[in-house]
């Protein structure tokens, strides 16, 4: 099936007699083992819907919900099975989503979903009574998104055709909340994509503790520039898809946030300051039912303030205000934690270089900070305020691992509670008794456990043997980490996997892997996805594949991932030269044949690489890159960029469309033509510079696919392409 190069063979047979006694006895990876019959699959626990009670947890099984004894696995109840709904005509049978009341009392249920972007999405919802077994109908007109339940369970609120909407469950009136929501005009109660897709948030408004009021976010975007995507459907003309999408520098949409009282039927306006030109990224009511939490931030993103605002008039005051010479990371955001005593606050920030846990009182002044120390605390898992412990996830014992921890609010009494090596990621029962575990590290697929609350194991749920007798029978290869310094002395982390019977004394090629964005790590102890089998499958060919972490990437404190503010691309690109001339370096591998591959972020870094660094890299692929930021959003590029007539060279000197005219590999550009995210426009501009410089190039382009570049056999197909340029090109 693969086309060889010359080259290519050579290499093989040069090998052969040293590696066909591994050949032998282990059996051959294949892409279609890969992505046709999804061979290596690894077996995925859903996410737990956790009881009330801390001892029970639900799940979805053979369209039925069917509670389990969380420390013994065993089934102990069947919650809701459609066979029993009589009474509704317009429930369809089968559901694909639910979640509880705050009593578990009723239960939401969702059918026909459909994904609108990369978080938001729209069906039919219904509300059954586990009391009265009765289900009724949210609204039969047409499908909802993220409809919510009051902590009370006698009133709902959702988004329907851009306006919000609440329902009384009591005596079945619903009353439309606004009325001017217009598709590419206003939006109210959800997210516009760029919102969605920065401030990884999709639903917009929320309930206040007493369940009278709503609070919601409106986008007003009719200012903001549309971009058109082209779909294909064998029909006489193409079909064509427009949105809204701020790109850099150019309008966003204009925030506001309203409050609905359900009882007067009024809404008002929150004050949140005479500037529009500004972020609204959260809103969060605190433990008082008329008092809202609005974060507001500049568009440079470098000063976040959290307002306290009257629900009755609108008035707002600052509790607080962070600012930082960079930026402040969006994913502290969802980590603002009002405390039931009404007196004090959590929040996560880097203000002394790390990520760490902070208590406030509601004056805005710090009380304690409660983490310390030179690593990252990368999720925060919430509070048990019964027992007065703090549950989290830190890289303390490495940038490279992850492991769970416990601390008072005083900052005291740390407890690890996932001491294995690699990566740990919990999900908590409600009263924090117990978590799932989700473990794995770079050579072992995922295992999920059951564990109390100071760490002790209860019983595996999943451990994936099926996976880890598939490595044996397939001969894998282990993942290597290791680190070396750059000529500026910089220390860089990355894996490296060897072909079988690896022989020091022969020079085999290089595959390198990138992503290298802002705070994101390849290096890291953790089971790889689809691409750890692909990868396999190369060594297996007589490849050293490889990944570095460059400088700008997380999991070493702020000063590291951020030192590439302004410059994206600049010192990442250098980090990955400098990487490959480190591997060239190394007595078995053959510095004239070093190839790249990244997607994304990573087709951008790849893209770089092969221009910048023509005389080091012999290949690059690049999957849906960015080639300009200036044809990238607001939220994202302007965090790290600015714009571009503020920083007119940072933008001209890391983008890749200006340095066509150096490309002297081979380079395979590759992008899905629907893609709502990183635009087919990127690599159309690439394509036309690298016309014009007279550069001979491969492309690949998949026409209604989005950024996944995914869907029936198109996998299959984009890792044939891939894999056959390899082999032919280095």
């Amino acid at each position: 099936m693969y086309k060889l190069s010359l080259s290519y063979l050579v290499a093989v047979l040069a090998i052969s007699f040293a590696t066909q006694t591994a050949v032998a006895q282990s059996q051959k990876i294949t892409v279609e083992d890969i992505w046709q019959k999804y061979t290596f699959m690894t077996q995925s626990v859903p996410g737990f819907n956790f009881m009330k009670d801390g001892k029970h947890y639900t799940r979805l099984v053979e369209n039925k919900i069917v509670q389990f004894d969380l420390t013994s696995g065993e089934e102990t109840a069947v919650l809701f099975d459609p066979e029993e709904v009589k009474d509704n005509e317009d429930f369809p049978g089968k559901f694909d989503g639910y979640s509880f009341n705050d009593d578990e009392s009723r239960i939401l249920l969702k059918a026909g979903t459909e994904s609108i972007y990369r978080r938001s999405t729209k069906a039919y919802f219904f509300v059954y009574d586990r009391n009265s077994k009765k289900l009724i109908t949210v609204n039969k007109e047409g499908k909802q998104s993220y409809v919510t339940l009051n902590a009370q369970s006698d009133k709902l609120a959702y988004v329907m055709d851009n306006n919000l909407f609440v329902h009384d469950l009591k005596t079945g009136k619903t009353t439309q909340v606004t009325e001017d929501g217009k598709h590419n005009h206003i939006i109210n109660g959800s997210a516009d994509w760029v919102y969605e897709e920065e401030f990884s948030m999709s639903q917009a408004f929320e309930w206040s503790p007493d369940g009278k009021r709503v609070a919601f976010m409106r986008f007003d975007e009719s200012a903001v520039s549309e971009f058109t995507m082209t779909m294909y459907h064998d029909d006489i003309y193409p079909e064509y898809e427009t949105f809204k999408y701020p790109k850099v520098g150019e309008v966003n949409a204009t925030l506001s946030i309203h409050i609905f009282d359900v009882e007067s039927g009024k809404t008002i306006k929150a004050e949140t300051g005479g500037e529009t030109d500004i972020y609204l990224p959260r809103i969060r009511w605190t433990k008082d039912p008329s008092t809202l939490c609005i974060l507001r931030m500049n568009r440079h993103q470098n000063e976040l303030e959290l307002l306290l605002t009257d629900a009755k008039s609108g008035k707002t005051s600052q509790l607080m205000k962070e600012t930082n010479k960079y930026y402040i990371a969006e994913s502290h955001f969802d980590n603002l934690t009002f405390l039931k005593d009404g007196q004090s606050f959590l929040y996560t920030s880097e203000q002394d270089g790390f990520s760490h846990i902070y208590l406030y009182d509601m004056n805005g002044k710090m009380k304690r900070q409660i983490t310390k120390g030179k690593y990252d605390v990368t999720n925060f898992y919430g509070v048990d305020e019964a027992n007065g412990r703090v549950f989290y996830q830190a890289a303390e014992v490495s940038p490279m691992e992850r492991q769970v921890y416990a601390i008072d609010l005083k900052g005291k009494n740390k407890k690890l509670l996932t001491p294995a090596n690699g990566t740990n990621r919990a999900q908590f029962s409600g009263n924090f008794d117990y978590f799932v575990n989700t473990y794995s590290n770079a050579n072992s697929p995922y295992t999920y456990t059951v564990h109390d609350r100071n760490g002790k194991q209860v019983r595996v749920i999943e451990d994936n043997a099926r996976v880890a007798k598939l490595q044996e029978d397939y001969g894998v290869q282990p993942v290597e980490f290791f680190n070396f310094k750059t000529s500026e002395n910089i220390s860089l982390n990355g894996w490296m996997i060897k072909p079988p019977n690896f022989n020091e004394n022969f020079q085999y090629p290089v595959f390198m892997y990138v992503y290298g964005g802002p705070g994101s790590q390849t290096a890291q102890d953790a089971f790889g996805s689809f691409n750890y089998w692909w990868y396999q499958l190369l060594a297996s060919q007589g490849y050293i594949v490889v990944s570095v972490d460059n400088r700008g990437t997380g999991g070493r404190g702020e000063e590291f991932k951020k030192m590439t503010y302004l410059q994206l691309g600049k010192y990442e690109t250098i980090d990955q030269i400098e990487a490959a001339k480190y591997l060239a370096s190394l007595p078995y591998t053959d510095g004239s044949r070093i190839g790249i591959f990244g997607w994304s972020y990573g087709g951008y870094m790849s893209s770089l690489c092969i221009t910048k660094g023509n005389d080091v890299f012999k290949a690059a692929i690049a999957v849906a890159p960015v080639t300009n930021w200036k044809w990238y959003d607001t939220i994202y590029t302007e965090r790290y960029m600015r714009t571009s007539k503020e920083n007119p060279d940072g933008y001209k000197d890391n983008s890749p469309i200006y340095f066509a005219d150096r490309l002297k590999g081979k380079y395979l550009l590759i992008h899905g033509v629907a893609d709502d995210n990183v635009h087919f426009q990127n690599t159309a501009e690439m394509a036309n510079a690298l016309i014009m410089a007279n550069k001979q190039f491969d492309t690949y382009f998949y026409p209604n696919r989005n950024h996944g570049i995914y869907g029936g056999p198109t996998r299959l197909h984009l890792y044939n392409k891939m894999t056959d340029f390899i082999f032919e090109n280095l």
